[in-house]
């Protein structure tokens, strides 16, 4: 079952409804592992990382304004909070890493803005481990919805950042790019905080 990422013109984003709900795959794994703990994960969805991270023994919560995804995330035992990370969030300046995964660097169709609210969250160490778009994907903002079987969402604001660009993107916002790597057709930046 696949739901979609579209503007009017383009598919922005496939959304495999099976993974977004089973467990992380190995590549995610590997990708939390790097995540010290305390973790927020901006934009959780039902709460698949947090439940890993949570079951490994690490502190973590996640932050998403889908009130069907937060439900979800809750039933399954995941702390999770319904709101956007750009209201208030408890433990601010005290988070050791953020997750933006699943292409949640896109979040508010500003990544500049998400990054720098992200530095008031964490602490000064604290790293971003992001999911960026493959090479030759421009950064660009878009106003996109969700199609789902014969559902479509309101339009709401969005944004891609390719990995040749990421590096800019976190510069302007107060990072340096520690390192970019790939994985099961997937593409991650580390970030962190100069």
């Amino acid at each position: 079952m696949t739901a979609r990422l579209v503007t009017d013109d383009e598919i922005v984003m496939n959304f495999e409804v099976d993974r977004y709900m089973s467990a992380p795959s190995p590549a995610e794994r590997e990708l939390l592992i790097r995540a010290p703990a305390p973790v927020l994960d901006v934009g959780c969805g039902p709460g698949r990382h947090v439940m890993a991270l949570v079951e490994s023994g690490r502190l973590a919560m996640g932050v998403d304004v889908a009130p069907s995804a937060v439900d979800i995330a809750t039933k399954r035992g995941a702390p999770v909070l319904l709101r956007s990370v750009f209201e208030r969030i408890p433990a601010a300046g005290r988070w050791a890493s953020a997750l933006l995964l699943d292409g949640n660097i896109g979040i508010g169709g500003s990544p500049h803005a998400l990054l720098v609210r992200l530095t008031e969250l964490l602490r000064s160490d604290g790293p971003v481990l992001t999911e960026v778009e493959a090479p030759g994907t421009p950064t660009r903002a878009l106003s996109v919805r969700i199609e789902w079987r014969d559902r479509i969402s309101p339009a709401f604001p969005w944004a891609r950042v390719g990995v040749d660009d990421i590096g800019n993107v976190a510069s302007r916002a107060g990072y340096q790019l520690e390192e970019i790597w790939s994985a099961e057709r997937r593409w991650f930046a580390h970030l962190k905080l100069r």
